[in-house]
């Protein structure tokens, strides 16, 4: 069945063209994009010196625990706990009654051994006897020279002595008890020069030299000790991959007690081209680091390797020179080859 078409529906006809018409005209085209604004920063190399923080302790020029040589009864104690001795003095003193009668027993028998030794050389110049006969006298009196000073030897081990100039620290015996070589008697230091054992970390191993100086702070003490390197370990420890150093304490050691712990800061010589940019202009990749090089507006990535870093700056070893520009802000947007509009310089 065929359908009319009624006088409205062209009025409606009518009117909704022009409407397609205007909305099509006025629809607005998006402008295309122009080149990011950045900020930028032109390397200028600088005079750097590296100071670097790590763990020490401060040790004495010389320390031993004292032993006694043999076993026994101490019969004297001369330790004076915290008090100064020179070398040689005697410290304490082990039983030794049954060694000075094996002693006695000894020259006696010497003296008359020389009596004989005497009367055979008078024999023998007559030739009353043999020269064997006074060979065999004079051997006994030799045999019995040696037994005397292996007893004397064996009498000045019983005597405890201070093997160097030091400090005495806290006796571990009483008078009266019985030693063994095992037996700890006291410690003794060396305090009159002092030295602080520290390690740096393996990369740094190269930068230490014998004559440097160091400066080290305690706990519980403001002031501030100096000491210079004399001599570093043959090797670097495996466990850690660190070289430990050792320094002489110079100058005032007041308050510095063996044992301290001690936080020692080293400085290495400086470097008068080293290069630092801004941490947030490094990117990280999965090989290892980029910049992003501004050159004729156009963004260039660029492989960098970084040294030390502080809060806001880290070093570029290699990568950079003199002269570059590098992008600041909006690294992360920008891609390879885009363009890119310097607002302003940050250095």
């Amino acid at each position: 069945m065929r359908r009319e078409l009624t006088p409205l529906f062209f009025l409606l006809l009518g009117i909704g063209m022009p409407a397609c018409k205007e909305k099509k005209k006025t629809t607005p085209i998006s402008p295309k994009r122009g080149a990011a604004k950045v900020d930028a920063y032109i390397i200028k190399p600088e005079a750097y010196t590296e100071v670097i923080e790590v763990p020490g302790s401060v040790i004495a020029n010389e320390v031993t625990e004292i032993h006694p040589e043999v076993s026994g009864r101490v019969v004297y104690l001369n330790i004076r706990e915290g008090q100064y001795v020179s070398k040689g003095t005697v410290l304490a003193r082990i039983y030794d009654g049954d060694l000075q009668a094996q002693l006695k027993k000894l020259e006696a028998q010497l003296k008359i051994a020389e009596v004989n030794e005497n009367r055979a050389k008078q024999l023998v110049d007559i030739q009353g006897i043999s020269k064997q006969d006074y060979d065999n006298s004079l051997l006994t009196v030799k045999n019995i020279e040696a037994d005397i000073a292996l007893i004397k030897t064996e009498i000045s081990r019983t005597v405890v002595r201070a093997p160097f100039n030091g400090r005495l620290g806290l006796k571990a015996i009483s008078p009266g008890a019985y030693v063994t070589p095992a037996t700890i008697i006291a410690t003794i230091n060396q305090v009159s020069t002092l030295k602080v054992d520290f390690t740096v970390p393996e990369k740094y191993t190269g930068k230490i030299a014998v004559g440097q100086m160091v400066d080290f702070t305690v706990e519980g003490n403001r002031n501030k000790y100096f000491a210079r390197v004399m001599a570093t370990e043959s090797n670097v420890a495996v466990t850690n991959r660190s070289l430990t150093v050792r320094a002489t304490v110079t100058g005032n050691t007041s308050g510095l007690i063996p044992g301290t712990f001690a936080k020692v800061k080293i400085g290495f010589a400086p470097n008068t081209s080293a290069i630092f940019v801004p941490t947030q202009s490094v990117v990280p990749t999965a090989r290892g680091k980029q910049v992003i090089l501004v050159s004729n507006g156009s963004a260039l990535f660029s492989d960098v390797e970084t040294g030390i870093r502080d809060s806001s700056r880290v070093e570029i070893t290699k990568g950079l020179k003199k002269g570059d520009t590098i992008l600041v802000t909006g690294v992360m947007a920008t891609k390879p080859d885009s363009k890119v509009n310097i607002d302003k310089i940050i250095n």
